[in-house]
């Protein structure tokens, strides 16, 4: 008896595949799915003039527009996030050339597109150095370009955003601020702030008073002592 000729894995392959039926698209499925995979520069332009003012500038209402059409509230850390990658300058208003830089980046020409990144963007925040380099954009991002400083209501809104569900001394921290002499925090204050809250255990047992802490983050130390005392 002759032996069985044992057949090949791309003989095997490919008889496989030649029994799967091949899904048939129309031409409107076709045109879809292209539409989903390459990005289009002009598109991406043509998109944001959607939401720009009579001088060409997308501004705050711009943005509200821009928010509701994503299904995004304006106050969502994903809208931080995509300013983060835009690089833009200013809080509530987006240039043409910072749209384009992120929404490129981010190979998006359509709110269907942008919409199926939103979780993938909000997942920065898991990475403590992707979240540190946010945090650090935030400041210059948030408070006022005549101003040096922050203004406090500022800074407590996007410290509230950026902290306020993870740090657990947070809560302490705003009404400390509330009843401080302070009305501006400076980027030193707020770099040394994140840091503060990563590092001090919730019952300050390591906090080292000769520390090179600013005089804020002492200041707040000794309050909480002398409300527990």
């Amino acid at each position: 008896m002759m032996a069985r000729k044992r057949r090949s894995t791309t003989e095997i392959n490919t008889a496989e595949n030649a029994s799967v039926p091949k899904r048939r698209y129309t031409s409107a499925q076709r045109n879809h799915l292209e539409e989903m995979m390459v990005f289009n520069h002009k598109k991406c332009l043509s998109w944001y003039h959607k939401y720009t003012n009579d001088v060409g500038e997308l501004g705050p209402e711009g943005m509200e527009k821009f928010c509701m059409d994503i299904g995004v509230d304006p106050e969502d850390l994903v809208m931080l996030v995509l300013a983060w990658k835009m690089s833009a300058k200013s809080m509530g208003y987006f240039s043409s050339a910072e749209w384009l830089k992120g929404l490129t980046e981010l190979q998006c020409d359509s709110v269907k597109k942008l919409q199926s990144k939103l979780e993938s963007l909000r997942l920065y925040f898991n990475d403590p150095l992707t979240f540190k380099s946010i945090y650090r954009y935030a400041y210059d991002f948030a408070r006022d370009k005549d101003q040096r400083s922050m203004d406090i209501e500022t800074a407590k809104l996007m410290l509230n955003l950026l902290l306020g569900k993870q740090w657990k001394l947070y809560t302490l921290f705003a009404k400390f601020i509330d009843q401080s002499k302070y009305r501006v925090i400076n980027k030193d204050q707020w770099c040394n702030i994140l840091e503060f809250s990563r590092s001090i255990t919730t019952d300050l047992a390591n906090y080292d008073i000769d520390g090179a802490w600013p005089v804020m983050l002492d200041e707040f130390v000794d309050w909480i002592k002398n409300s527990n005392s």
